[in-house]
């Protein structure tokens, strides 16, 4: 048995967490950049209880608030921008993945001045800010992962920023998450579930690694439930968002596969959002493996017995339909298959056809 373990951010988890804690801030700077979406976090009490520890600990801060959906590398740069002419010496990520991904990028741009939209898929790793992050969604796992997804509008595709930047602190409360809507629940809660099946089922993945995405299982056998049902209470709550940060910290071990390079261009071109895009395409995926071991594994510890009962489950959570072509779909899938690290990162040997395949069987129905 032989493996590497590192996980550098420092986890809080539980109730009333940020203000239990506040000093964790005053520790690692005077100054903030707040980056977060334009309303959710001051709708669910998180924007209020961060700017308050930070009033109480003394440290300023100014806020950046436009951080849009799948966030392109042009907002990455304004939000820089302003924390560069403000002297920020942190950053504080509040909200899902794309305002997190946001400030981990902006924690690099700022820290390094000649670096713009332009450069930075070719700049060789770079330092950055310390990052902080207040997850109030439970699926992106970022606010305990090294990567930041950014949109390239040039490249007309989602993509990591290349760096790692785990943050320092990830202040972890499901009290953010209790008035999200039902189909962002869901889609934020695919993405969790896939974070877990694409690191468990990888090139990468090590005995250690194994315990997470296991036990993210099991969480899921209840959360699976109650989505199904749309009971949403404060158990569930507690234990997607838990499900949520056990996949996080997998695929920063592990990273992800197929599924996740794969759904890109369906956010990019056909608008979806990026858990369902994964979601849609995961029972082809899963069934494309030669060994199915580790599936039946994962299949036990959601209590199935068979991959087409998870496959009545997403159904049952997944109703999208995308009007796409053959032709698109030959598109996307050239556009996947130059994305090396994906394919490294699946166990099986794949080739072009396969990906065409999983990307028909999923979508031309």
């Amino acid at each position: 048995m032989e493996f590497k373990f590192s996980m550098p951010t420092e986890i809080y988890f539980g109730k009333d967490v940020v203000l239990k804690n506040k000093e964790a801030f005053s520790a690692i700077g005077s100054k903030a950049l707040i980056v977060t979406g334009r309303n959710s976090s001051k709708k669910n009490g998180s924007y209020d209880d961060v700017t308050k520890a930070l009033s109480q600990t003394g440290v300023d801060y100014v806020l950046f608030d436009e951080v849009e959906e799948n966030p392109s590398l042009e907002t990455i740069e304004k939000g820089s921008d302003i924390g560069k002419r403000n002297h920020v010496d942190f950053v504080i990520g509040i909200g899902g993945g794309s305002p997190m991904d946001a400030a981990k990028a902006m924690a690099v741009f700022i820290k390094n001045p000649g670096i713009n939209k332009e450069n930075i898929f070719s700049a060789g790793k770079l330092e950055s800010l310390p990052v902080v992050t207040v997850p109030t969604t439970s699926g992106t796992g970022s606010e305990v992962t090294q990567y930041s997804i950014v949109t390239s509008n040039k490249e007309k595709t989602k993509k990591n920023l290349g760096q790692r930047i785990f943050p320092k602190f990830a202040f972890i409360d499901s009290k953010y998450t209790f008035y999200i809507p039902y189909n962002i629940t869901v889609s934020t809660a695919i993405d969790a579930f896939t974070h877990l099946v694409e690191g468990y089922l990888n090139t990468n993945s090590t005995y250690m690694s194994d315990i997470y995405g296991e036990k993210g299982f099991e969480l899921f056998k209840y959360c699976f439930e109650k989505l199904v049902s749309k009971d949403l209470n404060q158990e569930f709550r507690n234990k997607i968002m838990m499900a949520s940060v056990l996949g996080g910290i997998q695929i920063a071990q592990n990273g992800t596969s197929l599924p996740h390079g794969m759904g890109y261009p369906l956010t990019y071109f056909k608008g979806l959002p990026h858990g369902l895009a994964n979601g849609v395409l995961t029972i082809e995926y899963l069934k494309s493996f030669k060994d199915q071991s580790k599936i039946n594994r994962m299949l036990n510890l959601l209590g199935l017995s068979r991959l087409e009962e998870l496959e009545d489950i997403l159904n049952k959570l997944i109703d999208v339909k995308i009007d796409i072509s053959e032709e698109e779909i030959n598109e996307y899938s050239n556009k996947f298959f130059i994305n090396k690290d994906k394919l490294k990162n699946h166990p099986e040997e794949v080739g072009f056809e396969d990906i065409v395949r999983i990307y028909s069987k999923s979508l031309l129905k």
